[in-house]
Formats: structure tokens, C-alpha cells, sequence
């Protein structure tokens, strides 16, 4: 593998580390959400009409924010929330027409269903479908790399990936999976879906400041929501202390003035009721989080074809060669791996492939020079075999 690179990462660790998350129902991972959920439908509908995946990118989606009248009780939704659905998509196989439209709405809603318990897809939502064909340039470069066996890059572009997490990573994600893991119509039900953690560690301090929109319907008064604000603050602080961090300080809701009335609360369990607008690509990478202090590509993963679109499948093959470096090879405690494409050029022939690596008891890198060769192209190699693990929705990709 001519293009591989293989250098020196410096293994002393940071005094801050800052990781955050935008939980299921937070605005900008709906829009990841919906978009992805609308690729994979689309990649099944291609699939049992003519056994092939065809040319699609439905990674716009943008989500306008409505309007709501939330109170203790109850309260109401006075202006739907507003999701827009654009990309592209092929719509017509020979004289067959695909129901891009339909497809993209009742795949939203289905989501919706799913994954937000107190809102009402019928009355709380509009979808606006805007996909149209593909250039007919990306088409015909899909189409060719779809004859020759292996897809042609669709795009010049970046993925990273690191390993190992840190413990800091994995007190967010759990936090936010404890949250919006559990029953959620007999375990506090009171909890919504839009939640945003942010952990700032400072040497071995770590502060955890975590929004959460309650929902009215199922709190009575002011004291029921602070009692549930207590409760996610204790959820929150266990799974710190469990993590090596008995000593975490939790803030619920940081903005509310009980005193003076004002809360986070919603009718709807998100904040796109009234509050805030979302986008596809805005908010965690394709290992759930947003690392600023780690190497991150700015690239949105979702909604992207699964075939050929480097932007979401080079995200989850640097990530994987990073997690098997780590685990495979006993010498490397820490991995970064950088891949590059270039448009035209097949997937398994990235323009660089840059690996950044910290080891052991001082052993130099190219002692496994060997190993880490292997697993890279081996990872590589196989981006042809990934495709049904996408659209099995197996790969974490926000």
C-alpha cells in the first residue's frame, strides 16, 4: 500500500478534554436520523425493484422549528414543526416510477413514531419532500464504478477515525443511552427525547452540564420538575462514579429560574417545537460525539449513499482500522487514521491513508510496521463488503 503514511502520535495526555452529544431528539440528530433512515428505505426499494442499489444522496435535511405553548399539565402545539427532505435521488427505473416522495414521508414519520413518545406526527409535524434526480455527471460515474466491480469515489473527500475512547467519551454516551434507553412511558416518562450533554474535564475534575426537555403532560407542578431534574442529575453522577469519576458536578437544565417560572419544558419531549432549528451534519460524528479535542472530519455521513459515497463510508472504515490497531496489535496504545479520496478513483484506492500512532513502553512505530499495513488494506479492501451493514443500519453513523 504505496499510499500509507505511518508516524509518531505523542502519547502524554491532555490536562482538558471536551466531549459532547446532541441526543436522539435533539433537532440536529433528528435531521441525521430521518436522512439516514430515508437512505436505507431507498437502498431497499432499489433492492426489490431491480437488485441493486442506484444513485442517491439524501443527506439535506433541514428542520424548521414550530411553535408551542408548553405548561405544567399539558399545554399545546400552536405551529407544526417544519422537516425538509432534499438531495437526490434516481426516480425512474426504465418506465418505472420509484415514489421517491412517498417513500421519504412515510419513512420520517415512521422515525418519528419510533423514537419520539409525546409527539404527534400527525399534528405536530409537516414534511416537505425536495428530492430531485441526480446530475447526470454523478450518475454516469456511478453507474460506471457499479459495472466495473468496484464503486468509483463520488466525492473528494475526508474520514477520521481514533481509538481507543476515552473514559470521558464513554460517560457521555451512556449517560445519553441511559436517558433515551429505558422504557420511556413507565421509567420517568417526564423526560424528553432532545437532550445535549457537555463534559469538561480539567485534570482528573470533570463537569457534566446536561439539557433536557421535560415534558409537560406528565409533570403536575414546579416541584414535580425538579424532583425529575434531581433524578437524571443522580442517573448522571452514577454513571460518572462508575466510569472512575466519583466526584462529577452535574447541572440539569443550567438556564432554568425556577423562582421566577422559567424551565425547560415542552410539550413534545425536543426543542423543535419552538426552540431550535436542525440540520443534517451539525451535530456528533460517526462515533456519536463531538471531540474537538480529537481528530474529527466535518464531513456529514448521513443520508449519503452507502455504495460509493466516501464521505460516510471512509468516516466508519478510519474509525475501524483505528479500533483493530489498538485491539490487534499489543504494542499500540493509542491510533488516528486519516483517509483521503479522490473523485473518480475506486473506494478501495484512497488517495492517502495517513495512520498516527502512540505505543507501548517507547517501542517505535515501525516495529509494527507489518501488522498495521495488513490491517489497513485489509480494512480497505473490504468497503465493498460494508454496503449491507449499512443498509442494515448496523454502523453507528451520529
Amino acid at each position: 500500500m504505496d499510499q500509507l503514511v505511518i508516524s509518531s502520535l505523542d502519547a502524554s495526555k491532555d490536562p482538558v478534554e471536551v466531549v459532547e452529544r446532541k441526543g436522539r431528539g435533539h433537532p440536529d440528530t433528528i435531521c441525521d436520523s430521518v436522512a439516514e433512515a430515508l437512505s436505507r428505505a431507498l437502498s431497499h426499494e432499489y433492492l426489490r425493484r431491480c437488485g441493486m442499489i442506484l444513485h442517491h444522496n439524501v443527506d439535506k435535511a433541514l428542520l424548521c422549528a414550530g411553535q408551542a405553548a408548553p405548561a405544567f399539565g399539558g399545554g399545546r402545539v400552536l405551529q407544526p414543526i417544519t422537516i425538509y427532505l432534499a438531495g437526490r435521488a434516481t426516480r425512474e427505473i426504465g418506465s418505472d416510477v420509484v415514489p421517491v416522495h412517498d417513500i421519504a414521508i412515510a419513512t420520517c414519520k415512521q422515525w418519528l413514531r419510533e423514537n419520539m413518545h409525546a409527539l404527534d406526527v400527525e399534528r405536530h409535524v409537516e414534511i416537505k419532500p425536495r428530492i430531485q434526480p441526480g446530475s447526470q455527471d454523478l450518475r454516469a460515474l456511478f453507474a460506471i464504478g457499479m459495472k466495473g466491480g468496484v464503486p468509483l469515489a463520488n466525492d473528494t473527500s475526508i474520514g477520521v477515525g481514533y481509538a481507543p475512547s476515552t473514559p470521558v467519551e464513554r460517560i457521555v454516551l451512556a449517560i445519553e443511552a441511559g436517558i433515551n434507553g429505558r422504557d420511556r412511558l413507565r421509567g420517568n416518562p417526564a423526560w424528553g427525547e432532545d437532550v445535549k450533554i457537555m463534559a469538561v474535564r480539567n485534570g482528573p475534575r470533570l463537569r457534566l452540564t446536561i439539557g433536557c426537555a421535560m415534558i409537560g403532560s406528565y409533570l403536575r407542578d414546579l416541584d414535580a420538575y425538579l424532583v425529575e431534574k434531581r433524578a437524571l442529575a443522580a442517573l448522571a453522577q452514577h454513571i460518572a462514579a462508575a466510569h472512575g469519576f466519583p466526584d462529577t458536578e452535574v447541572s440539569v437544565n443550567a438556564a432554568d429560574l425556577p423562582a421566577e417560572g422559567q424551565v425547560y419544558l415542552t410539550v413534545t419531549g425536543t426543542s423543535a417545537e419552538a426552540g431550535d432549528d436542525g440540520e443534517v451534519g451539525r451535530g456528533n460524528r460517526a462515533n456519536g460525539l463531538i471531540t474537538p479535542c480529537q481528530p474529527m472530519s466535518l464531513e456529514a455521513a448521513a443520508g449519503k449513499n452507502p455504495i460509493s459515497h466516501v464521505g460516510k463510508i471512509y468516516n466508519v472504515v478510519a474509525r475501524d482500522v483505528a479500533d483493530r490497531l489498538v485491539s490487534e496489535v499489543p504494542a499500540i496504545s493509542r491510533a488516528q487514521c486519516l483517509l483521503v479520496s479522490r473523485i473518480g478513483a475506486p473506494v478501495t484506492q484512497p488517495e492517502i491513508v495517513a495512520i498516527r500512532l502512540a505505543m507501548h513502553e517507547g517501542i517505535p512505530h515501525n516495529a509494527v510496521e507489518g501488522a498495521v499495513r495488513a490491517i489497513a488494506a485489509d480494512r480497505i479492501a473490504s468497503i465493498p463488503d460494508l454496503v449491507e451493514g449499512f443498509t442494515a443500519g448496523r454502523f453507528g453513523l451520529f
